[in-house]
């Protein structure tokens, strides 16, 4: 019994033995297979993922593509910039690189400090600096700065066309205008610049650095003209200075496919510098949220932005309901004593005495109130509001700009005789200049709604890969007759009626007038507007002037269908001769 105690207590420990080893080699085969595993299947990520660890990314701009007006001047570019920026790990003279920089760069040595200082893998200091003071930083071979090229947006004609191109912002995305509305053509692809380092951070010198190039944004042609921008801006601001004006605005389109030729609203504003107020503005003594609403309004673009009451000019949409729906003929008669009764309300004319006996082209001629009240009130409620749809009124134009506003219009349910009497001579709604101007349009092309645009088509540097727009039209807003007769119509407001300051000799010229009081009635100010087309019987160029808050003389056939006149004697004939204007 003694004896066999020990063999058995043999027997069982050589039996763990084997256990234990044979579980060692089971995890031995274990992180054999995983290392194996890691070193052949996952080489590749793994190596990756240690490449990654010793790595410093930089970004690299795009160039942005350029726009580029109807006849092939560049109105934004880029030009080479530098941004500066430090690497902790790097510096070897920290007292050096902070002096540097603040002398090239005119920064507080606070600020500059406090980012050399910091223990980050790279540190931007500032972006957007000249090319030459870049090269002069670079020239200073201190280690831990780095130098590198990207592009700032540049706008050739600075402030030329400020409220439809729009501006960029530091990271080179569109702001405002058509740069934020073709952003996705013109923004181009970023790059970047790699470089290895070592475990503190030190980039290894003979490791070198990778590059991912950056893929240029695509050019976008607009159909703005320079020449047409420039000239109607010079007119814009000589009207506003000479009649005193808070702000004068000019639009020229194509009413045959929807083309923007120029639009104009002054002041403008400097495209390469579009943070500083205009000196008129006390910007140094205002909060943060009162220089922001301040910026805005001097970005905002009134054609589209803002609405108000279109007054006279109007009578044209009023003109072409009454035809279309058979409420009146151009042989009609009516009779003005100056003066129409609706309900209990007296609404004048604008001339005093009145006009006596007139057809309806005499009083479309003379823009005579009490004859389109009686037009308004003939169509009735219902239907008139059914035109507003039929012409588009109450849907928004869908230019490619940003903020376009949207027709104020009375809820049908609200509209009572009186209501639509003043409708029907332009006042107690609003609309935009836009809404106004291609609504005009349909009724005189034909009776298609087209779409008001700035963008032609896009494509990259070399003229490859070009993409051309389309836009929406739609047809049958008013029939071919109707058209026909408002093109007479308004044709004679100019050559014998109240649009006469807007004929150019030599040329068949249709337009009206309107003069429209703002509100608060009574408070003085009025808007001063014409919208003018030629040639009458085939109409390839609209334009409308408003001239807000002119002091003196505030009628429009005074003083706003001069502008327009003006405008077509210099934009006629340049048109012909480019043949911008044929469809």
């Amino acid at each position: 019994m003694m004896d066999e105690m020990p063999y058995q207590h043999k027997t069982y420990h050589r039996s763990k033995t084997v256990v234990v080893m044979f579980l060692c080699l089971i995890v031995f085969g274990i992180l054999m297979g995983r290392l194996v595993y890691l070193m052949v299947f996952r080489s590749e990520y793994y190596t990756m993922k240690a490449k990654e660890l010793h790595e410093r990314e930089r970004s690299i701009k795009a160039a942005r593509g350029r726009i580029i007006d109807a006849g092939g001047k560049v109105l934004a570019d880029n030009k080479t910039v530098c941004t500066i920026s430090v690497i902790h790990s790097q510096i070897t003279d920290a007292e050096a690189v902070i002096a540097m920089l603040c002398k090239e760069l005119g920064l507080s040595e606070e600020y500059v400090r406090k980012r050399v200082e910091k223990y980050s893998s790279i540190e931007k200091i500032k972006s957007n600096v000249d090319k030459s003071v870049g090269d002069a930083i670079r020239a200073y071979d201190l280690a831990g700065v780095k130098v590198d090229e990207d592009y700032k947006r540049y706008y050739p004609y600075d402030s030329l066309g400020s409220k439809v191109l729009g501006f960029t912002g530091g990271d080179n995305q569109g702001i405002i205008g058509l740069e934020v509305i073709y952003e996705e053509y013109l923004q181009g692809e970023a790059g970047t610049i790699l470089t290895v380092t070592d475990a503190k951070g030190v980039e290894v010198a003979e490791a070198g650095e990778e590059r991912v190039e950056p893929v240029g944004g695509q050019d976008l042609y607009i159909s703005m003209d320079m020449n047409i921008q420039s000239y109607a801006t010079q007119l814009a601001l000589q009207t506003m200075e000479t009649k005193e004006a808070d702000s004068v605005s000019i639009l020229v389109m194509n009413p045959q496919n929807g083309e923007i030729y120029a639009m104009v609203n002054v002041p403008e504003f400097n495209l390469n510098d579009p943070y500083t107020l205009p000196d008129t503005v006390d910007g140094d003594n205002v909060s943060e949220e009162k220089k922001q609403e301040l910026l805005n309004g001097m970005w905002r673009n009134g054609c589209i932005n803002d609405t108000y009451e279109p007054g006279s000019t109007f009578k044209i949409i009023t003109a072409a309901a009454g035809l279309e729906s058979g409420a009146v003929k151009p042989t009609d008669t009516f009779n003005c004593p100056g003066f129409i009764m609706v309900e209990d309300r007296k609404i004048r004319c604008h001339k005093v005495g009145g006009h006596g006996a007139e057809d309806f082209v005499q009083g479309t001629m003379n823009s005579c109130n009490p004859v389109f009240i009686t037009v308004g009130l003939r169509i009735g409620v219902e239907r008139y509001y059914s035109y507003f749809k039929q012409f588009g009124l109450l849907d928004r134009t869908g230019i490619d700009l940003p903020g376009e506003a949207g027709t104020i219009m009375h809820n049908v349910d609200n509209i009572g005789p009186v209501e639509l009497a003043t409708i029907s001579f332009g006042q107690s709604f609003q609309i935009t200049p836009i809404q106004l101007a291609v609504t005009a349009s349909s009724i005189i092309n034909g009776g298609r709604r087209i779409t008001p645009h700035f963008g032609v088509r896009v494509a990259d540097n070399d003229g490859s890969n070009s993409q051309v727009f389309s836009y929406p039209v739609r047809d049958h807003v008013v029939s071919e007759e109707t058209s026909e007769t408002m093109r007479y119509i308004l044709e004679q407001v100019v050559a014998e009626g109240s649009g006469k300051n807007g004929a150019v000799e030599g040329y068949r010229v249709g337009g009206k007038t309107a003069t429209s009081q703002t509100l608060p009635r009574g408070s003085g100010r009025y808007i001063a507007s014409f919208l003018g087309f030629a040639p009458a019987d085939d109409p390839q160029v609209l334009a409308v002037a408003i001239i807000n808050n002119p002091q003196g003389t505030y009628y429009g056939g005074q003083i706003a269908a001069p502008v327009v006149r003006q405008l077509f004697e210099n934009i006629l004939p340049y048109l012909e001769k480019m043949d911008y204007n044929k469809t």
